[in-house]
C-alpha cells in the first residue's frame, strides 16, 4: 500500500529495491557518464546505514506522505519491534530491521532528499540503496559535492566512513560500485568478487573430486551462468582467463583419474578445448561474445 505512495517521490537516479529498476540500470548510467567526461568521482560510504537511521526523523518524513493513523501505527510497531539475540531481548534506538520487507522502501525514503539535493547542485549522483557515487566534470566540482554530502549526512544523523569516502580521478585510479571496478574505460569485477568466484571454482574442481565429468560440468555451469548474469559488462579478458583456469583444473582432475598415457601427449592435446565443449562446459568467453554482439545489434 505505501510503496506506490513513497516511490512516486523518489528521484530517477535511485535504483535500489524499486520496480522496473536494478543494479545494471545504475551501472549503465555510471558507464555513460564516465564516457561523457564525468571522470572525477566522489566514492562515498555510509557507515552502518540501516542500523543508524534515526527513527523519529524517519517517522516524520513518513507522516509527510501518509496520514492514515492505522498505517502509521503499524509502521511504528515495525520500527520498534524487539530483537532477540542469544536469549537477550532489546529494542534498538535507531535503524530499520535489515532483511524485512518494509526496510528497503523506508531506507530509500530517508536518502531521497540527498538525491534531490545533489541534482539541484547539478552533479550526477547514482544510488542503489545506501551505495552511491557522484560523478563530476572537475576536481573542484567533486570537492564541493563531497562538502555538501558531508553536511547533509551529519544533519541527517548519519556517518560517512572516513577511510572509505574519497574523491577519485577515475582515469588513473579505480573505484568500486555494485560489484564492479571502474578505471578509465575499463570495467572489471571487484577484486573481492573475482577472488570469491575463483575460490568457488577451486572448491568444485579439486583433483580428487568424485563423480562423472558431466556431473561436475553441470554443477560448474550453474555457478558460471549465475555469476556471468550479473558481471557480464566486464572486459572480455576476465572471462578468457577464467575459462582457461577452469579447463586447466579439469585437466588436472582428469590426469589424476587417467594416469596411463601411452602416447605421452601433453594435457592440452589429450583434452583439448573442444573436448570440454563437447561435454557441455559453458564458456564465459563465448557468452560474453554473444552479449557484446547483442549490444551492437549484430
Amino acid at each position: 500500500m505505501i510503496e506506490p505512495i513513497l516511490d512516486h517521490q523518489f528521484h530517477e537516479r535511485s535504483f535500489g529495491f524499486r520496480h522496473g529498476r536494478g543494479a545494471h540500470d545504475a551501472l549503465r548510467v555510471v558507464e555513460k557518464k564516465l564516457q561523457e567526461g564525468y571522470v572525477y568521482v566522489v566514492d562515498a560510504d555510509l557507515k552502518g546505514y540501516f542500523d543508524s537511521i534515526p527513527k523519529d526523523r524517519l517517522m516524520k518524513m513518513i507522516k509527510e506522505h501518509i496520514s492514515d493513523s492505522r498505517v502509521l501505527k503499524l509502521i511504528e510497531m515495525f520500527l520498534n519491534q524487539s530483537i532477540l539475540e542469544e536469549l537477550r531481548e532489546w529494542t534498538p534506538v535507531a535503524g530499520v530491521p535489515q532483511g524485512a520487507v518494509l526496510s528497503p522502501v523506508l531506507s530509500n525514503l530517508y536518502l531521497n532528499p540527498l538525491d534531490h539535493e545533489m541534482a539541484d547542485h547539478g552533479v550526477e549522483m547514482v544510488r542503489y540503496a545506501d551505495d552511491f557515487v557522484v560523478l563530476c566534470r572537475s576536481e573542484f566540482e567533486a570537492t564541493m559535492a563531497l562538502h555538501v554530502i558531508t553536511e547533509w549526512v551529519q544533519a541527517a544523523g548519519l556517518t560517512l566512513h572516513p577511510s572509505k569516502t574519497k574523491i577519485v580521478d577515475s582515469r588513473v585510479e579505480s573505484f568500486a560500485f555494485l560489484g564492479y571496478s571502474f578505471r578509465g574505460d575499463k570495467i572489471y569485477p571487484r577484486r573481492e568478487s573475482l577472488a570469491k568466484m575463483k575460490s568457488r571454482i577451486r572448491d568444485l574442481t579439486p583433483r580428487k573430486r568424485s563423480g562423472s565429468l558431466e556431473s561436475i560440468v553441470t554443477e560448474l555451469n550453474r555457478v558460471l551462468i549465475g555469476w556471468f548474469g550479473y558481471i557480464r559488462h566486464c572486459r572480455w579478458t576476465i572471462f578468457k582467463d577464467l575459462d582457461a583456469m577452469i579447463r586447466s583444473r579439469l585437466r588436472r582432475l582428469l590426469l589424476k583419474r587417467h594416469r596411463k598415457n601411452p602416447r605421452r601427449l601433453p594435457r592440452q592435446q589429450r583434452w583439448p578445448n573442444v573436448y570440454f565443449t563437447e561435454v557441455g562446459l559453458w564458456s564465459l568467453r563465448e557468452a560474453h561474445n554473444r552479449f557484446a554482439q547483442s549490444l551492437t545489434g549484430n
